[in-house]
């Protein structure tokens, strides 16, 4: 089963219903039990980091969290801005990422004729093997809605990078922690192959 984290942000019910069409089981839930049960988390996130930091304490369910990704090493992805929480920090705010992560999260470079904030489809390239992206067509695009960006300290860690303005990290993973910039959930086909291969071992429903 796959727990969506439900701490008052990100887009639940759309993540929620492709991996139900794709045939897994999920959950959106705020109960600390059901995450203890689940063999895959999603870390939704839009809006502030800060805003996004202070909800997720605010859930009560950051103990529970920490266990099952730090000593269970149960896998988890991260989307949007909750994929940059996953970091140290970010430069627009002032609260402390998770630190799951080894990176910082930059304001998009302004330059002239470029709109920010980077909304809408743009390709993707890979920069590195890795079961979450092995799958993807070579045209994969994806859909972005986001002013600032991850910047890991280890390029090894980066698994897909895209060009707006400046080149920068789109996938991110290390060890059983994952992290998109993009919404697979708004990403059509490719966004559904995304989250396939990060909940395959997941518990499976009637799959068509």
């Amino acid at each position: 089963m796959i727990a969506i984290i439900d701490y008052e942000v990100g887009n639940l019910g759309a993540i929620a219903n492709m991996f139900q069409r794709l045939g897994f089981a999920c959950v959106i839930t705020k109960d600390s039990g059901l995450v203890d049960r689940a063999s895959r988390i999603v870390l939704p996130g839009n809006g502030s980091f800060d805003a996004c930091m202070r909800g997720l304490h605010a859930s009560g369910l950051l103990p529970t969290l920490e266990r099952r990704v730090r000593v269970d090493a149960t896998p988890l992805l991260g989307i949007c801005v909750g994929a940059q929480i996953l970091g140290r920090s970010s430069e627009e705010g002032y609260q402390s990422g998770l630190g799951w992560l080894a990176m910082d999260v930059r304001r998009l470079s302004s330059k002239p004729g470029l709109r920010i904030p980077h909304m809408g489809w743009n390709c993707v390239a890979r920069a590195g093997p890795h079961p979450l992206v092995d799958r993807l067509s070579d045209d994969a695009r994806f859909y972005f809605s986001h002013s600032f960006c991850m910047h890991p300290d280890n390029a090894d860690d980066v698994l897909l990078r895209v060009n707006y303005g400046e080149t920068f990290a789109a996938a991110v993973a290390h060890e059983n922690v994952t992290a998109v910039q993009f919404h697979p959930e708004k990403s059509h086909r490719y966004g559904r192959q995304l989250l396939a291969s990060f909940a395959e071992g997941a518990e499976c429903i009637a799959r068509e």
